[in-house]
């Protein structure tokens, strides 16, 4: 009932009466008040006027079960919330719930992360009640292969996300990082359960620094917040799940190509290698090369300075002007 009374509260113009209230759950009016009460306590702005009922004045920046089920409206993304207020990793409890059965679209979310890990087994800094640590559980039906391209529309959904509730202009570092100003405030960590030719699950963590205003020394030149870039406090909640909105919608344009082709022009718009000076960290050497774009595959397409045509799967691709390399 909690949730559901947020949710009308939330979807409402005006007041809500009690007595709308009272009859659409068939409880009492000490019942009604006693859930606007803890609603209060968390520390929502609830007016209550007398012979006009309640409205909801102002969210606090708070993550709950609650809080993300009364905002989410998409069909499939989301739908199914699993919140911790703290845990090893979202990924690890995500493989878990893919292993016993968790739905499509399953999401997990904690305020804080003990064990946060991001690409190449890198520590993810993980302070509580600041940013957004979540992962999203999807059961595709496309090949294994095209599993990886996820990891690029999540991206592209993050930045369309962020741009959207923040009203800044994010740049997708190729494959999987988000910057603004040149500095990190995104990575995002695709990992999967495959047969040879079959998807059992694949989770999408997600870590964004979102009110974080200090970082430590020895990644304060490379990572800042939407908090520091912006100057004022985000609300988690609500940007989860205008992401979840923008990747609901981008999954269903994969999906139905199985590739980036109908992605393609809005990723690469944000795309901070495009055009750039890059360096590629090959297994086989290290090269410099001129960034060209992705292709639909979300292979990054470079030209070496032999003049070659290369396109690069994977690994760690560094940017002149961004993360201090110059």
């Amino acid at each position: 009932m909690k949730t559901e009374i947020l949710r009308l509260l939330r979807e409402s113009e005006g007041f809500l009466s009690g007595q709308q209230l009272c009859s659409r759950f068939q409880v009492s009016r000490a019942a009604v008040w006693k859930v606007m009460e803890q609603l209060k306590d968390e520390g929502y702005e609830i007016q209550a006027v007398r012979n006009k009922g309640y409205r909801l004045v102002g969210s606090p920046d708070v993550l709950s079960r609650e809080d993300l089920e009364s905002r989410i409206s998409t069909r499939w993304a989301g739908r199914h919330v699993v919140y911790f207020p703290q845990t090893d990793s979202t990924n690890l409890q995500a493989k878990a719930a893919g292993e016993g059965g968790s739905p499509h679209g399953s999401l997990f979310v904690t305020d804080r992360q003990s064990a946060g890990r991001g690409r190449r087994g890198r520590a993810w800094e993980s302070p509580e009640g600041e940013n957004i640590y979540m992962t999203l559980l999807l059961r595709p039906e496309f090949p294994p292969e095209r599993a990886s391209m996820l990891t690029l529309v999540m991206a592209l959904a993050a930045a369309e996300g962020i741009e959207t509730v923040c009203g800044r202009e994010v740049g997708i570092k190729w494959p999987n990082d988000l910057v603004l100003k040149g500095k990190k405030i995104c990575g995002i960590l695709t990992e999967m359960s495959a047969e040879v030719d079959y998807i059992h699950y694949v989770v999408i963590g997600v870590g964004i620094n979102v009110n974080q205003e200090t970082f430590p020394e020895e990644i304060r030149e490379t990572a800042t917040s939407l908090r520091l870039e912006t100057g004022k406090k985000v609300i988690r909640g609500e940007l989860i799940t205008e992401i979840l909105k923008r990747f609901e919608e981008n999954y269903e344009i994969f999906a139905g190509t199985r590739d980036l082709s109908g992605l393609q022009e809005a990723y690469s718009r944000r795309l901070v290698n495009r055009d750039r000076e890059v360096k590629v960290l090959d297994p086989a050497g290290a090269y410099e090369a001129h960034a060209l774009g992705i292709d639909e595959r979300g292979e990054l397409i470079v030209r070496t300075r032999e003049g070659e045509t290369r396109k690069v799967f994977a690994g760690e691709v560094s940017v002149r002007g961004i993360y201090g390399y110059v």
